[in-house]
């Protein structure tokens, strides 16, 4: 039921189809969520999302051949980090380092609690400037946001609006932390690789302090359903460019989607549609995230 306007976003398709191609041992999922009842949302979220458990993502990687995560802190939650902190504790409690995590955070945290959060498998800090209540510090902010988390090596996940690349630029080449950026900068696939955000991704790509999510081909494609392949060029330039500095996700449970939401299956066969040689793969899947996110 939707809330106070907030509107109500689509659940992930629940019977997930086993993919056509069979992942590396040690794969790594760079971009989930988890939405567990009782845990409060953020009065101020942009969404409401659907129920989505650790029980449901458990079976969802189990079916997917993925072996580790990292839980993404979702907008919705505003800083309150709880619900992936909790859902990573529990799966390392099970398997040691099967997960890790990158939070929400003011810089009113202290010392301490930040050095709590890197035992516990915190890896980096997220600003969300796409869904409302996701970015919780001013970007005039962030040169002192780096200096607290840099005797951690964290690094700092990016998510805007694809258009905002080329005004962003700035703060993005003067960054003194490892940044990752999620779901192809949001840059659009109709647009395709010549467009300018694009070519400014690329740019960003070059200058060796920037990591991609390969992720959320369903927000970049025409159609938002498969196969994708209007999505295959900017994934191939993307890894021409740098291809020890490329990693995926499925962003599941693929929240702030109103109209349809992908097959998890199929977004793993369109990675291997796009990545075909098995070297390549281990290196995006399972060696490049185990050393981003220090497993």
């Amino acid at each position: 039921m939707m809330k106070a306007g907030i509107r109500d976003c689509l659940p992930p398709v629940r019977n997930t189809r086993e993919p056509n191609i069979v992942l590396p041992r040690g794969s790594i999922d760079t971009h989930v969520h988890v939405f567990e009842p009782g845990y409060r949302m953020s009065p101020t979220r942009g969404y409401n999302p659907p129920d989505s458990t650790l029980t449901d993502l458990k079976k969802l990687h189990k079916i997917l051949g993925i072996d580790r995560v990292v839980f993404t802190q979702p907008s919705v939650y505003g800083t309150d980090n709880s619900a992936i902190l909790d859902g990573m504790a529990a799966l390392n409690a099970a398997t040691p380092n099967r997960a890790r995590s990158v939070v929400a955070i003011t810089l009113d945290i202290t010392n301490d609690e930040l050095a709590r959060l890197n035992a516990l498998g915190v890896r980096g800090v997220r600003l969300n400037t796409d869904n409302k209540g996701g970015m919780p510090i001013e970007m005039r902010q962030i040169p002192d946001l780096v200096a607290r988390i840099a005797p951690f090596q964290w690094h700092i996940e990016f998510l805007f609006p694809g258009k905002d690349i080329i005004e962003l630029m700035p703060v993005f080449t003067s960054l003194k932390a490892p940044m990752s950026i999620g779901h192809f900068a949001y840059q659009s696939a109709t647009a395709g690789v010549l467009a300018p955000g694009f070519k400014a991704l690329l740019e960003l790509m070059r200058r060796q302090n920037t990591w991609i999510k390969i992720s959320g081909a369903n927000r970049v494609s025409e159609t938002d359903l498969p196969p994708y392949d209007d999505v295959k060029p900017m994934a191939h330039a993307l890894i021409e460019v740098a291809p020890d500095r490329i990693m995926w996700g499925t962003d599941w449970p693929h929240p702030n989607k109103y109209l349809v939401n992908p097959n998890d299956g199929d977004l793993v066969d369109a990675f291997g549609g796009w990545v075909t040689n098995n070297d390549l793969r281990r290196k995006i899947m399972v060696d490049t995230p185990a050393k981003f996110y220090r497993f």
